[in-house]
């Protein structure tokens, strides 16, 4: 029986605690974005970023049926809808109202400004968009706006320090990314919901494909950044889940999970957001060097190689591309367009799917276990579940009920799709921004000079040996066994 004392507790920490924020905040925007299900258009107005030339055509609503509002307008009521949201939690988490209001405002417009940046046609355009805008060359780099409020954010948090004591009251790089991937879980619901419609093979090898990247990526990650690099289960764990999985998402998952201090995941942040960069900008590359004949293998590629959501779509978008344009010349063969992305993206979602389930499984293990050998936990003693419940990352609950209202309401009725579809695109305009926040906030609270000194050059050794010595290759090999031999319908055929 539950006493006074800890119902008092329960509803104190559920106020408290950024995960059940991230719950709230992403169950709010996603009850939002079901509007366009009855008929009603309650996002619609969210600024959405265009890739541009002429920048006064990079903004825009998000939907339609508000092209009548500049995009200018949009961004307003955005950054106010924002404002309203994160100041009512943040002050229920114990920030200073006043404080935490001109933080974010400051904050929002500068990520605001990095958005825009990153979508310049020269910076963002993929290549089958080149001819469209008028441009003879881009750099196809998708995730430029939120490399670049990492970049601004690092500027300030290392070389403007006063400035950067103030912004922190607002930058919260956890609770912004939580309350995205709750968002994210409609997404990838009503993306599943699309894949159960193509081929069964694609399906199947899709989880087949993604077993490995548990099985076989986590396991060695995790066994080379406490054999060779020394670091504790509290760095390792986190490091491995980000560097194996899912990047971002998964390492704060991991860390919630396991109980690490909040700055680990926020370190391993940073350091995979940089590699998800480097990637973006040779991998397309390298497949449609090697793997022009092999499309669906080198879109499965880029769906286990990429680690972070937008960078794997993207990746997926400039393969997609830039292999057609290659079989065409070389082969004779038009594919059709989107297929390519789509192994890419189904790849993704799968892998996604699994985030939680594996949370809930290193939660059992360290608690079971007692891995992380703490004060108060004596080894061999028994394991209350609430001690489990404590320790499984909340805002997991949010990603996973939000993913499976849009996967039953679409499998139960399948014309809801193109209606739910644009609601998702619209709280995906809202996740684009807790993202981008997320990123700004990471470089701000980020002190290079400490974190060098306290282990990141450790970091990125793991990282390097394992991307580059097996990471890749196996998610290649893996790919090629799944896929190879299936190629797209071509156009007219």
């Amino acid at each position: 029986m539950i006493s006074e004392d800890d119902e008092l507790f329960q509803k104190k920490s559920m106020l408290k605690s950024e995960d059940w924020w991230a719950v709230w905040l992403g169950l709010f925007v996603f009850l939002l974005s079901l509007g366009p299900v009855i008929g009603i258009d309650l996002l619609g107005w969210v600024v959405k970023f265009n890739v541009w030339i002429d920048s006064s055509k990079a903004l825009a609503p998000v939907s339609k049926s508000f092209q009548s509002m500049s995009g200018i307008n949009a961004a307003l009521l955005t950054y106010l809808f924002l404002l309203v949201i994160t100041t009512i939690g943040a002050v229920a988490m114990g920030a200073k109202p006043f404080k935490y209001l001109v933080g974010f405002s400051i904050i929002y417009w500068i990520t605001f400004g990095c958005l825009v940046l990153g979508n310049n046609a020269f910076i963002a355009a993929t290549p089958d968009k080149q001819a469209s805008l008028k441009i003879p060359w881009s750099l196809s780099l998708g995730e430029m706006g939120f490399v670049f409020a990492m970049i601004i954010g690092l500027i300030i948090g290392n070389f403007f320090l006063g400035f950067a004591k103030f912004l922190e009251e607002a930058a919260k790089p956890e609770w912004f990314i939580k309350t995205g991937i709750v968002i994210l879980g409609a997404a990838i619901g009503i993306k599943t919901v699309g894949a159960l419609g193509l081929a069964s093979t694609v399906i199947i090898r899709g989880l087949c494909a993604v077993v490995e990247a548990y099985l076989i990526y986590w396991p060695i990650v995790y066994f080379i950044a406490r054999r060779y690099f020394k670091f504790t289960p509290e760095w390792a764990a986190p490091l491995a889940s980000g560097i194996s999985i899912c990047g971002v998402a998964a390492a704060i998952a991991t860390g919630g999970a396991i109980r690490a201090r909040q700055m680990i995941p926020v370190v391993l942040s940073a350091v995979i957001i940089v590699f998800v960069a480097v990637e973006l900008l040779f991998l397309p590359w390298l497949a449609q060097c090697w793997l022009f004949r092999e499309p669906m293998v080198a879109g499965a590629w880029m769906g286990l190689a990429v680690k972070s959501d937008g960078g794997a779509v993207a990746s997926g978008a400039i393969t997609d591309s830039l292999i057609r344009a290659k079989a065409l010349k070389e082969l004779g063969i038009n594919w059709q367009e989107g297929w390519i992305l789509m192994a890419a993206t189904t790849t993704k979602v799968f892998i996604d799917v699994f985030i939680g389930i594996w949370a809930f499984i290193l939660a059992v293990i360290w608690s079971v276990f007692r891995i992380d050998k703490s004060k108060t936990s004596k080894a061999g003693s028994k394991v209350s579940a609430g001690e489990i419940w404590e320790r499984f990352p909340k805002f997991v609950i949010g990603f996973a009920l939000t993913f499976l209202i849009l996967l039953i309401m679409g499998l139960k009725n399948p014309s809801i799709v193109k209606t739910a579809t644009v609601g998702s695109d619209q709280a995906n305009a809202l996740r684009t921004f807790f993202f981008a926040l997320c990123f700004f906030s990471i470089g701000l609270v980020t002190n290079v000079r400490k974190l060098w000194a306290a282990g990141m050059s450790r970091i990125v050794g793991v990282y390097v040996v394992c991307l580059f010595g097996f990471i890749l290759w196996i998610g290649l090999f893996v790919s090629w066994l799944f896929y190879h031999g299936i190629t797209p319908p071509i156009v007219g055929g």
